[in-house]
């Protein structure tokens, strides 16, 4: 299935990925091939590294748009769960006892039982509260319970509440939601199957401001980064130190997606093999050449991501071209 109608990035030759380096002593020991794309709110792409088209699952990158049925529905303001609460229903979180505690308000709030969570209990932890994503499927039960959609199925693609997350983000992308590619994230929830260029459109609506239940939402994430990642997590120590300008949501499986507040413009970025520290490498990378951060900024991100050790070093080679 092709998704590319209506984007302007083809598969031509000329720009090749992004390379990631780890170096051990000064010494090459691992490379990451990456893709990058930044893209406007009209769908185009401006500038890229590799294909724009490289389809990947979007997985927790998708976490804010999956909230705006939360917040369009009323159920964000019935269960009054603030700003904390819209920040912890897009959260990938640490499972500490603070993100726990943020996602059982929530529930609260909206008079559910925590065990209606049907996110895993995570390895060594003792409720689904500490799930990374549980935030997220409080969000989906307030949800439900807000509009009367049955509980016990909130995460069969077939549901009122997964139907009405397709029929939202096709809007944004401008598709039918039928034309949308599901599969199971590892929550139990859907994912989707994008394109590097659809993911950068999604995060370019994120940031822009002028959709009243995304705007919300940004300004939730940026006002408790804490809640969306964790201390010494990536996302949280850039929208930290971003100054409230730049948005950070990281997925699985090499997936980094980022928004310069007030601008239209999203980046997305996905490393071929999966890796985390590439994709935390590419982000700052990219972000020093888009000059969305200062110089300051960025060397305190790159002294705690960019050196694993004292013996390590990650480096980028290749850039952004204009499209």
């Amino acid at each position: 299935m092709t998704l590319s109608s209506s984007f302007g990035g083809t598969a031509r030759g000329g720009v090749p990925p992004l390379e990631v380096r780890l170096l051990r002593n000064g010494i090459v020991e691992s490379r990451h091939r990456v893709h990058a794309v930044v893209g406007d709110g009209r769908g185009r792409v401006l500038m890229r590294a590799g294909d724009p088209q490289q389809l990947s699952f979007v997985r927790s990158a998708l976490k804010p748009f999956q909230a705006t049925v939360f917040v369009g529905s009323g159920a964000a303001d019935h269960c009054n769960c603030g700003e904390r609460g819209l920040a912890i229903a897009c959260a990938s979180h640490a499972g500490t006892a603070m993100h726990a505690r943020e996602a059982f308000k929530l529930l609260w709030g909206a008079e559910i039982e925590a065990e209606q969570l049907q996110c895993p209990v995570p390895e060594c932890g003792r409720s689904p509260l500490e799930h990374n994503c549980s935030g997220k499927h409080a969000a989906f039960l307030a949800t439900c319970r807000q509009l009367g959609w049955s509980r016990e199925s909130y995460l069969q693609k077939e549901h009122p509440l997964q139907q009405e997350v397709l029929k939202r983000v096709g809007d944004l992308l401008a598709l039918p939601a039928a034309e949308l590619l599901t599969a199971r994230d590892d929550c139990g929830a859907p994912t989707l199957q994008l394109q590097l260029a659809q993911m950068a459109l999604l995060y370019a609506h994120l940031g822009a401001g002028s959709q009243a239940d995304l705007e919300r939402l940004s300004r939730a994430m940026l006002a408790h980064p804490e809640l969306v990642a964790g201390e010494g997590r990536f996302d949280t120590e850039l929208m930290r130190r971003g100054h409230r300008q730049v948005l950070s949501k990281g997925g699985a499986e090499g997936i980094q997606c980022l928004s310069r507040v007030g601008e239209g413009l999203g980046v997305a970025i996905k490393v071929e093999d999966g890796s985390a520290r590439a994709k935390h490498a590419v982000a700052l990378h990219l972000l020093e050449q888009l000059d969305w951060l200062t110089p300051m900024t960025l060397e305190e991100l790159r002294g705690s991501f960019l050196h694993p050790a004292p013996h390590l070093q990650l480096e980028v080679i290749g850039e952004l071209r204009f499209d």
